[in-house]
């Protein structure tokens, strides 16, 4: 598994005009999934996520986590966080997990957010096309992968 994961002041995800989910402050996790991904990777990938020191203190140091601030998260599957670009010019998605293998994945994986204690947990729409609005805060961004 695989998380782009964004401090954020605010972020949305809207299908065919709809907000389907949004946060305020938190983070807004890009996730793959790819193949031989399953209840570790996702319950590891979520402990991690949660536990991340990444929102400042009162000394202005990154040392507080989502669960410390209380904060959002948004997950979204993004099935293009596999794309291997390093051969032509049209990327190759093999790498990622057919859809009937990461979308329970990517729904465990919110799950497993909640158990680890995040409040609020919002998601996008599986396979759906969405506009995804990110406040980056910061900016801070990380790429946070667990391999089989």
């Amino acid at each position: 598994m695989r998380a782009v994961v964004q401090r954020v002041s605010r972020a949305s995800v809207t299908v065919d005009g709809q907000i389907v989910g949004a946060i305020g402050h938190g983070l807004m996790i890009l996730l793959g999934v790819t193949h031989g991904d399953g209840e570790e990777q996702a319950r590891w990938l979520a402990n991690k996520v949660a536990g991340l020191r990444i929102f400042e203190d009162d000394e202005g140091k990154m040392n507080r986590s989502l669960l410390d601030v209380g904060g959002g998260a948004l997950v979204v599957s993004q099935f293009t966080l596999y794309g291997d670009s390093r051969k032509g010019r049209r990327p190759s998605f093999t790498d990622a997990a057919r859809p009937e293998v990461a979308e329970p994945l990517c729904a465990r994986f919110g799950e497993l957010l909640r158990q680890e204690g995040v409040r609020e947990v919002q998601s996008g729409v599986f396979g759906a096309h969405m506009q995804v609005e990110i406040h980056n805060d910061g900016p801070v961004t990380l790429i946070v992968e667990r391999d089989g």
